[in-house]
């Protein structure tokens, strides 16, 4: 199972999920380029495309192609998930994705009209997508959670110091995953995805419209949905349990079918 993270996060996102997996699951959870532990070059491509095309020379450098895997993604990771899915089909076994970027809607919520301010703003530093001050975070926070509540004064602080240094380069990446030729990567790739497919999102999601579900649902021939009551947009923060839950359930099933296939 490989894991990938949404923007300017980094893989222990999914600490709280991933110690309810059983010990004996060869698990992946990966820092997206550009992210995490990863070299940050502000000179490179950090489209979907671009990203999907780096995971690809991770998965073939280690091996894991031989045999196809299960893929999670959630948020921007989930957007890169799907893409790579539709384009390596034969890799992926399974595919659970969380509240992913990349679909389109028909009408603009508070996220997309943030978007918009930056992409056209004289001082892309100053917005509360990339957030530096105390003020800017808890704005994200609220945007991003149900319970903004649930975040102390000393996560805000540490979330806020782990992403000053990197500010600018997050501003070019996020402009990037976000340009014209990359923000509907999912939707338009999203028919040629063949594997099973799980989506997973949070009712109370102000980033990305809950409606995205039944757009993937209907494009994805084997997928099923499944919606959070009391959930924002970062879902492995929020219901880490419930998502860890399902997430084996699914892969568990789809494990077992695969199984009775092999014995009929």
């Amino acid at each position: 199972m490989l894991m990938l993270h949404g923007f300017s996060l980094d893989k222990n996102i999914w600490l709280n999920t991933i110690e309810l997996f059983p010990r004996n699951l060869h698990l992946i959870c990966l820092d997206l380029p550009g992210h995490g532990e990863t070299t940050r070059l502000l000179g490179e491509s950090y489209t979907a495309a671009a990203q999907t095309k780096r995971i690809h020379q991770f998965v073939e450098a280690i091996g894991l192609s031989k045999k196809p895997f299960h893929l999670v993604g959630m948020s921007m990771g989930g957007m890169v998930a799907g893409v790579y899915a539709a384009q390596y089909p034969s890799e992926i076994f399974s595919l659970s994705l969380l509240c992913p970027a990349g679909l389109k809607y028909p009408t603009e919520n508070e996220f997309f009209i943030r978007l918009k301010e930056l992409i056209q703003a004289k001082n892309p530093e100053d917005t509360t997508l990339i957030p530096v001050t105390d003020k800017q975070g808890k704005q994200l926070f609220k945007l991003c959670l149900h319970r903004p509540n649930i975040i102390n004064t000393q996560l805000l602080k540490g979330y806020l110091n782990d992403r000053r240094p990197h500010k600018m380069f997050f501003i070019t990446c996020f402009l990037d995953i976000s340009s014209a030729k990359s923000r509907y990567s999912l939707h338009d790739n999203m028919s040629k995805i063949k594997a099973p497919t799980q989506i997973i999102w949070g009712r109370s999601d102000k980033v990305f419209d809950s409606s995205g579900a039944e757009v993937l649902a209907t494009a994805i021939p084997i997928s099923q949905v499944h919606m959070l009551d009391k959930c924002g947009h970062f879902i492995a923060f929020e219901r880490p349990k419930k998502s860890a839950k399902l997430i084996l359930e699914f892969y568990n099933s789809v494990c077992d079918k695969a199984e009775t296939k092999k014995v009929a």
